[in-house]
């Protein structure tokens, strides 16, 4: 798919929606969820959940990475989750990894091959990591893991945590296998696998 293609659709967007719709949708939004995703260009989200606009609120990252709480720091992703969860009061997060993931890999092999990447390292955290090659390279264990260690971030979150505790809000995370198109649910215990959606 070319760049032209991009421009041609543009082009013809404004017909996809009546002028009703844009403008309820000019008056304002109240998305149902908090889409936490990777920035891959394989995995689109409104495909995934069948999304309408304005129904889900997204945060797209390298690796689908949720950064530490740190009020004080200057992160697009953080004033994004706050904004989601404090303004528009979404009763629902999803944290979405998916199988063939550059930068679980990435993290897998502790940042090597990544030398002249060094923002892309400190944002995945490779400086710790002492690194092996992964026995499956879909990662599919290895972006499962991760998916959970988001889920744990999150919840390190003061204001996550108080609409949790109040029953506002739920997290779920999920995994996309890219080869099959098939979605799972990560399992409440730790030690359980995925299962399909």
């Amino acid at each position: 798919m070319s760049f032209e293609h991009f421009v041609r659709h543009a082009r013809r967007h404004s017909s996809t929606l009546s002028a009703a719709r844009r403008q309820q949708l000019a008056a304002g939004q109240k998305p149902s969820a908090l889409f936490i995703g990777c920035s891959d260009s394989r995995v689109i989200p409104s495909q995934i959940t069948g999304a309408e606009p304005g129904t889900l609120f997204e945060l797209r990252t390298a690796g689908n990475v949720v950064p530490k709480y740190a009020p004080d720091s200057a992160s697009s992703e953080m004033a994004t989750i706050e904004y989601a969860v404090l303004v528009l009061r979404v009763p629902e997060i999803i944290v979405c990894g998916h199988s063939h993931c550059g930068a679980v890999t990435a993290r897998t092999v502790a940042g090597r091959g990544l030398e002249e990447l060094p923002a892309l390292c400190t944002w995945l955290g490779t400086g710790h990591l002492t690194g092996s090659e992964p026995e499956d390279p879909s990662v599919r264990s290895e972006s499962k893991g991760h998916i959970l260690e988001q889920l744990r971030t999150l919840r390190e979150y003061p204001f996550i945590r108080d609409r949790l505790s109040a029953g506002e809000l739920r997290l779920h995370g999920w995994f996309y296998e890219i080869d099959t198109g098939l979605v799972y649910t990560c399992p409440q215990a730790d030690d359980a696998d995925f299962l399909p959606l």
